[in-house]
């Protein structure tokens, strides 16, 4: 019986977030594999935890450089699990996300204009012991006059396992092609639980009152404060491939954390 062609390796760049545990593993997987430049890589191996490879994320985007991630970090939802055997082998098999970022733009209460991505979501945030106040309008539409709140947050299907989650967000699946609309804290309308929105949906955050009840706007690590509008939308045309060992899919990941007890 012939032998089965191992896949061949692909230009690697192995990238570690500043943990021991990480950086080890990255001089024993780059001495085992070669190390390519990051920039001249047909694939990244992020070893951490899942803010790194969040990090690492923003780092490629647009770059078209799938990514795969081992965890070497404390949380690993993003990440497969650690094994220096067969990592040729099972990249080659690996299952793709495609996942496409959220567009900020800000104005604040100087006027300026700012603009950022965001993988997993974009978030409002109160910044005194005064609640927000905000006015939230879709597609140009009026749909909530006035909601007071410690905040108000859009995330991606891929982030809605993240900050949404914790906000008491739904889970939403990696192909449902809608954005989740959830408040923080919402304090009137009490009984607003938040909205799922068409991914193509354009939000409009306008803050009530700015000078006396002040609001940040964040895009995941990126964070502008005293803002007076945000406008957020997906950017269709940036997309993003993380790879997950087969069997082991994000979307089964989704999927088993709406299971979880």
């Amino acid at each position: 019986m012939a032998k089965k062609a191992r896949p061949s390796s692909p230009r690697i760049a192995f990238v570690a977030s500043d943990r021991p545990e990480a950086q080890e593993a990255r001089a024993r997987l780059a001495a085992l594999h070669g190390d390519a430049p990051e920039s001249e890589a047909e694939l990244i191996v992020a070893l951490g935890g899942d803010g790194f490879m969040l990090e690492i994320q923003h780092r490629n985007m647009g770059s078209g450089r799938p990514i795969y991630g081992m965890n070497r970090g404390s949380v690993g939802f993003l990440m497969n699990d650690y094994q220096e055997e067969g990592l040729i082998e099972r990249i080659a098999t690996a299952e793709k996300a495609v996942i496409h970022p959220l567009s900020m733009t800000t104005v604040d209460t100087w006027g300026a204009t700012r603009k950022a991505l965001a993988i997993n979501d974009v978030s409002l945030l109160r910044e005194s012991r005064q609640a927000a106040k905000l006015r939230i309008s879709v597609d140009g539409r009026v749909r909530l006059d006035e909601l007071i709140c410690d905040g108000a947050l859009i995330a991606t299907p891929a982030g809605s396992t993240a900050y949404n989650l914790s906000a008491h967000g739904p889970i939403i699946p990696l192909n449902g092609q809608v954005l989740a609309l959830t408040p923080i804290s919402a304090f009137r309308p009490r009984r607003w639980r938040g909205a799922l929105l068409p991914h193509q949906a354009q939000v409009t955050f306008e803050v009530l009152e700015a000078a006396k009840r002040p609001v940040s706007a964040v895009a995941d690590n990126v964070e502008v404060r005293h803002v007076m509008r945000v406008d957020v939308v997906e950017d269709r045309a940036i997309s993003l491939e993380v790879l997950f060992d087969a069997g082991r899919s994000l979307e089964e990941r989704m999927l088993v954390e709406q299971f979880a007890v």
